[in-house]
């Protein structure tokens, strides 16, 4: 096969990108807006070793899932995937989608339920961030790409976002303020960036600049102001740095508060720019509500890590013991903690920093967490910061929100290796006409009767050294049920060197200067209790 061939091909599967797939001689093709069930006349427009690309030339035989496209741009633009296709059609896709990965990528045979569907498959998100092309037209990236791609009426996006762009573009042409080139780094506007909070109606208008400030300022909050009271703010996002990240570090507020405030799970939540949010709101609360269901947080310690403006761990505050939340973005923490007090919840703790640091600082401060919610970036977690979670923290239970069903597959599959079973994983989706699907997993430790038991008369030729004979996780789990009381990795390395345990070098070692605390003489009883029914001592 070869480029400008003409092929006749049967449609039988769906990229992670929403092109059909089609086999040709043995060959995988890749075709765009094709649907399960199309057969087809494709043009083959790219020759790779392995696979190939093409694009319709004509139908043969329509799939049964297809509809007509009910947006004009739905071919240029890079954001929707599936206006083609019926939404049972995508659900399906989507959810196997998340089974492929998990069977596949992660190696486990887990159970997994049924998609939850949306409410709305318009308007249904609370967040747009515009680029601007060279002639100041706002719009969206062509598929894998950074040319624009005019629009400004998307129907995924609120209404309201439409007149409040032509508002913002008027005034940018008027003052002739060029569009940023990201390729020679000149221009000064990079993004439009609009967000709503459904509850309150109140939305936030901010402008990404290549500099320090506009020289229309003043007339953009005028403009914006008296055509769309419903824009309670203005801010400006400064990004002077040579990358394809949409947001800088700092803000500037022209008007307003700097941020809006919208409600979620019946906790008031502040927004600024640079907090991270579900962008489907109704959908956020299914999704919480289903994270809290795995959870079971009554009464507990909860470590929630990429908590962002600490929405998940806000959401269950009134029923766990205490809610820790870790966040790298400074202004999501201020943000969480001013959410915190709003809604008058006292048992939070939010700590910025990375989550991998911040959780070994909080493991050497002898933290036990009950549950450890996370709910990482595309690239999921690393394999240190589980190591710390299963082998450190030991919780009951982890919870696991994912929007990338590959990585999510990738790390199930390791804390299985750490002794953690998944029980229960749920498809969620917060991203109607998008390739994209969320994903709750809930893990929990493996009991002794989920194995098999093999009895073993050792008795005789027992060789085995003290420190082999009982695992941390089985010393933890013995002194909560004996005497009620949690006690850390750290606390039982501790007795272990005390009784001449020899520990691994360094094991459970803070920094340099970092005060260890020491295991309370309650807890050290405990533990040398175990370690006498382990026959460790």
């Amino acid at each position: 096969m070869k480029k400008n061939d003409i092929i006749t091909l049967e449609i039988t599967d769906i990229s992670v990108d929403g092109f059909g797939i089609g086999r040709y001689e043995n060959i995988a093709v890749f075709v765009p807006f094709a649907a399960v069930g199309d057969t087809l006349r494709v043009l083959i427009v790219k020759v790779l070793k392995n696979y190939c690309f093409g694009k319709i030339v004509e139908f043969i035989d329509k799939s049964t899932a297809r509809i007509d496209p009910d947006c004009n741009v739905f071919s240029k633009c890079g954001g929707c995937c599936y206006r083609h296709i019926s939404y049972e059609e995508e659900m399906r896709i989507k959810h196997k989608r998340v089974a492929d990965a998990v069977e596949r990528v992660g190696k486990l045979c887990a159970p997994i339920n049924d998609i939850v569907g949306a409410h709305e498959l318009y308007g249904y998100r609370n967040k747009a961030q515009y680029p601007l092309s060279a002639s100041l037209n706002a719009g969206f990236y062509a598929f894998h790409s950074h040319r624009v791609v005019p629009c400004n009426d998307c129907r995924l996006q609120p209404q309201e976002f439409s007149p409040i762009i032509e508002t913002i573009c008027s005034v940018l042409k008027s003052n002739n303020i060029p569009a940023y080139d990201e390729i020679k780094h000149t221009g000064i506007v990079r993004h439009i960036y609009l967000r709503k909070a459904e509850m309150t109606g109140e939305i936030m208008a901010s402008l990404v600049i290549n500099s320090n400030r506009l020289k229309c300022e003043q007339q953009l909050v005028d403009a914006v102001s008296s055509a769309h009271p419903e824009v309670s703010t203005f801010v400006l996002n400064i990004n002077k740095e040579k990358t394809n990240v949409i947001l800088g570090r700092n803000n500037r507020t022209l008007y307003g508060k700097g941020y809006i405030t919208d409600i979620l799970c019946g906790v008031k939540i502040k927004l600024s720019p640079l907090s991270f949010y579900q962008v489907n709101r109704a959908m956020a609360e299914r999704l919480y509500g289903i994270a809290a269901e795995y959870a079971e947080p009554d009464g507990k310690i909860v470590l929630d890590l990429y908590c962002g403006a600490g929405t998940i761990g806000l959401s269950m505050a009134k029923r766990a013991e205490r809610i820790i939340g870790v966040e790298i973005v400074p202004d999501a923490v201020c943000d969480a903690k001013f959410n915190a007090k709003e809604n008058g919840i006292e048992n939070t703790e939010f700590i910025c920093g990375s989550a991998p640091d911040a959780a070994k600082r909080l493991q050497n401060e002898g933290l036990c967490p009950d549950v450890v919610i996370v709910d990482p970036p595309r690239k999921g977690l690393t394999v240190e910061l589980i190591d710390t979670i299963t082998n450190d923290f030991s919780p009951e239970r982890v919870v696991y929100v994912s929007c990338d069903p590959a990585t999510l597959a990738r790390d199930l599959k390791k804390f299985g290796e750490n002794g953690y079973a998944v029980k229960e994983v749920q498809p969620v989706d917060l991203f109607p006409r998008t390739a994209h699907v969320e994903t709750v997993a809930l893990l929990s430790q493996r009991r002794p009767d989920e194995h098999i038991d093999i009895t073993i008369d050792l008795t005789e030729f027992d060789t085995t050294a003290a420190e082999l004979k009982a695992t941390y996780p089985e010393i933890k789990e013995y002194v909560l049920n004996k005497f009620g009381l949690k006690v850390s990795s750290l606390y039982i390395s501790q007795v272990k060197t005390k009784c001449g345990i020899i520990e691994r070098e360094n094991y459970n070692k803070g920094k340099a200067g970092h005060r260890v605390p020491q295991c309370p003489k309650e807890k050290e009883d405990a533990i040398m209790d175990a370690l006498k029914h382990f026959k460790m001592i």
